[in-house]
């Protein structure tokens, strides 16, 4: 499919309608006088209870994975921490899920919502997990299932790990339709909807992320039953928002108000996503910057109207490390533990190696999800795509790689790094959309919600986005 067959104009101007018969949802009835939208009453309106997501779950064999204590991780992180520090990590198994990464939840609700609303087949947009997600529920139920992929450069040539999960997708029935990287995914999504009627299966519906809401809670759940509390911090890989909104609702409806949210994501400043010559200089295809900053500013960037995923929602702290210290990680989980998963699902295990080192021994820190690995998924493949691509492959500060350059791997877990993204500085970026708006009281309680700060922490970073504006 080429864009240039596609009637784009026609397309925008039915986008909304195309949108709202896919999913079944009218998203006009929550949106509110000025910016705001009624989240709340979005996420309420499905007509599915929390009981009956874990029942749709357990039915298709979702959910209730292994939640593990990394025994020996925490042991090789205490090697380089202060006397008393070294908090104990815990890895919730995700990759036991059908399908093989937390991605089956979301999709668990969606193709039940499907099934029950009539519809013959589900459509996804996604080069990643979520689609073998898609198509495994899919066949479950019966469906029939496209997945939308983009996934060459304009030379023709794929990553491994997105190739794939292009024969996961095929693996289950599903027909897999490959596009090159830019604009060609939103319309032939589009096209496809309208001309199949298909069900939209959005990552970011709130069926989505009602989906995930059974991660957070039963890792609350989890630990209170066996360590007789709850965490005292959960990490999550971070892209497009969804995986932390879910996990972190999930944690709140359990009751662990105070265990801290965090975001990580392997950073890729300095490659564009929608770029063909950036396109496979990246080694990792989701959890970075590419999909987590721009989506943490403007969550509605997504493929319907207004996304259930709002991480400013619910993030405590956000955490970048570089692809090599990701690679590192993968490696002594598979070495030092038994488990070998897949690189982008080890994103938040090396955040939190680190993390742990600063946490006192009796406090718990838990990896939120694993996905599973194999063929190009696993990272030694893909370090051999990286070196095709001519990017350099090195030991030394992981803090100097420069993504498409090179991927630098730490000498040892001691030389593993991350660094802090200040949430203000992402709240800014997300305020910069509203400098020429006259914002009322209503406004601004959307702003205090969506970004999670105060009423006057909103004027204030608002005041500083307009001085910065008169500077320039």
């Amino acid at each position: 499919m080429m864009i240039d067959t596609l009637d784009i104009k026609g397309l925008d101007r039915r986008k909304y309608n195309i949108i709202k018969k896919s999913v079944g949802l009218d998203y006009k009835k929550f949106e509110r006088p000025g910016i705001g939208f009624d989240y709340d009453q979005m996420m309420n309106d499905t007509g599915v209870s929390f009981e009956d997501v874990k029942d749709i779950q357990k039915k298709v064999m979702v959910g209730n994975t292994p939640l593990i204590e990394l025994n020996n991780i925490t042991k090789y992180a205490r090697k380089f921490s202060k006397e008393g520090y070294g908090a104990r990590i815990f890895l919730k198994d995700e990759a036991s899920n059908l399908s093989g990464s937390f991605k089956a939840r979301r999709a668990a609700i969606s193709i039940h919502q499907a099934k029950k609303m009539g519809y013959k087949g589900v459509i996804a947009a996604t080069s990643g997990n979520y689609g073998a997600a898609v198509a495994a529920l899919a066949a479950k139920h019966g469906l029939k299932c496209i997945i939308v992929q983009e996934c060459f450069d304009s030379n023709n040539v794929a990553q491994p790990e997105i190739l794939e999960k292009a024969r996961a997708c095929e693996a289950y029935g599903a027909e897999v339709i490959q596009l090159s990287v830019g604009p060609e995914l939103f319309y032939a999504f589009l096209d496809l909807l309208e001309k199949t009627g298909y069900f939209n299966a959005s990552l970011y519906s709130p069926y989505g992320i009602m989906g995930i809401e059974t991660l957070g809670y039963e890792i609350a759940n989890e630990l209170t039953v066996s360590e007789g509390k709850f965490p005292e911090a959960v990490i999550c890989t971070n892209a497009g928002g969804g995986n932390l909104t879910g996990t972190a609702r999930g944690l709140l409806r359990a009751g662990a108000k105070e265990t801290k949210v965090y975001g990580a994501s392997v950073n890729l400043q300095g490659l564009h996503m929608a770029s063909d010559l950036d396109f496979n200089r990246k080694s990792f295809t989701t959890g970075h910057t590419g999909f987590g900053i721009p989506f943490a500013t403007n969550p509605d960037r997504s493929d319907v109207p207004r996304s259930a995923g709002r991480p400013m929602r619910y993030m405590d702290r956000y955490f970048t490390v570089n692809q090599g210290s990701v690679f590192f990680i993968t490696e002594a989980l598979a070495i030092l533990e038994g488990l070998e998963r897949g690189p982008a699902g080890n994103t938040s295990l090396a955040v939190a190696f680190k993390l742990a080192q600063t946490m006192k021994k009796d406090e718990i820190i838990v990896v939120q999800e694993s996905e599973y690995t194999g063929a190009g998924k696993h990272h030694q493949p893909q370090l051999s795509f990286a070196r095709n691509n001519k990017v350099d492959l090195i030991f030394g500060n992981p803090l100097e790689e420069i993504p498409g350059k090179n991927i630098i791997f730490p000498k040892s877990g001691k030389d593993i790094d991350i660094r802090e993204i200040p949430l203000d500085k992402i709240r800014k970026s997300y305020l910069r959309k509203y400098n020429d708006k006259s914002l009322t009281d209503e406004d601004i309680k959307f702003l205090c919600d969506e970004l999670k700060i105060s009423n006057t922490n909103v004027t204030k970073l608002i005041q500083e986005v307009n001085n910065e504006r008169k500077k320039r």
